[in-house]
């Protein structure tokens, strides 16, 4: 197939540079999206939004559009529109041949590098002679850095494809996640009893102390090669002159073993039962799973397919086992095979964030290459 022109990426890199200008945080994407359909139309492809909006918290939902191909086959590519909170205004720069944020905040390069890579293939064959060797089923969901929302909301059977590909990882080109974790997340609200600190602090429960105690006995960090779980936000309390009646958690755990997930869960869990009951304090906990797990095997086609788009671009594909979530995680868990590629970001999520214009127009190249990769594997 015929590789990316020079006005293929120059425009690869105007059309992601607007649309990190677009703040798009978790649950304010309808600008975003307002663009991407834009885009898609503009080339003559009809673009199908769902209701997922409701569902995922936010103000627009997820949108589908297809390309047909040579072969009735399909496959799925996949971009979320939502970045997390920008904190800053973004003004996308060109620093030492990559792009960076020109003010104190995010670049949005994750995820609105592979947006404008999607946009841009499928610009690649919308209206023209030459169709691509397989379908594509281009979706752009909302809501997932809060959750993987979006996709969770989406429903898989108004896909054809034969698997998929989210382009999601922030490590250079080349990696292929063939393991994700499975996510819990864990609130808890301990409830004491208020009194004058100065006063009467005998006659107080104090909430925070509660949740302190419980914290130091939780198991807490990297527990093993494949298990991580923190305390994220601790709140409560009103003033400094009275005993705190209420503090709320939130922790999580991850883990590549659904077992080891369940077990840290209940030792966390029981970890806030005992410190209330110690601080005569009472105690609401839920626990929510917020994605689950997968592993892919390495003869699976999505990951055949991926090795052979980048070995036919230059990359040494290598495999890797993530700690993150992704998109991927929820078409796995619907039962569509799904690939999540790195996307070649550096610092994702923070003020920091870059991607070189190299591995911008790379992934592009990439994406290309997997349509006739994909050609060769699809039944």
């Amino acid at each position: 197939m015929r590789r990316a022109t020079e006005t293929d990426r120059a425009r690869l890199n105007d059309t992601f540079a607007a649309l990190c200008r677009i703040e798009s945080p978790s649950g304010r994407e309808r600008a975003c999206a307002d663009r991407v359909t834009e885009e898609l139309r503009g080339l003559g492809l009809a673009v199908e939004e769902d209701d997922a909006g409701t569902a995922a918290g936010s103000d627009a939902g997820n949108l589908l559009a297809r390309l047909p191909g040579i072969r009735p086959q399909s496959i799925l590519l996949c971009a979320h529109l939502d970045t997390v909170p920008p904190l800053a205004p973004i003004d996308p720069v060109i620093v030492d041949g990559g792009w960076e944020n020109a003010g104190e905040g995010i670049l949005g390069a994750d995820n609105k590098a592979a947006i404008a890579v999607l946009i841009e293939l499928a610009r690649r064959f919308a209206g023209r002679e030459e169709p691509p060797p397989v379908g594509v089923e281009f979706l752009f969901t909302v809501s997932e850095e809060n959750g993987l929302r979006g996709a969770q909301a989406f429903d898989t059977s108004r896909l054809s494809s034969e698997f998929g590909y989210v382009f999601d990882h922030a490590s250079p080109i080349g990696g292929i996640v063939v393991a994700a974790p499975t996510y819990d997340q864990i609130v808890a609200v301990l409830h004491g009893r208020a009194a004058h600190a100065g006063i009467r602090p005998e006659e107080g429960r104090s909430a925070i102390v509660a949740a302190a105690r419980a914290i130091a006995a939780m198991p807490l960090g990297r527990l093993d090669e494949h298990t991580t779980a923190n305390v994220g936000t601790i709140a409560g309390g009103t003033a400094t002159n009275v005993v705190p009646e209420r503090c709320r958690l939130e922790a999580e755990v991850r883990s590549l073993d659904d077992a080891r997930v369940a077990a840290v869960v209940t030792e966390i869990v029981d970890h806030l039962h005992d410190a209330a009951n110690d601080g005569e304090c009472d105690l609401d906990v839920t626990v929510e799973r917020k994605f689950q797990g997968y592993r892919s095997k390495p003869g699976a086609p999505q990951i055949v397919a991926a090795t052979r788009a980048l070995e036919a671009c230059g990359y040494e594909p290598h495999h890797l086992v993530t700690g993150g979530g992704a998109d991927a995680n929820a078409f796995q868990a619907a039962g569509l095979a799904c690939a999540n590629l790195a996307d070649g970001t550096q610092r994702n999520h923070e003020p920091g964030e870059r991607i070189s214009v190299d591995a911008l127009e790379g992934m592009l190249e990439v994406a290309i290459a997997l349509l006739d990769a994909a050609a060769e594997v699809v039944p």
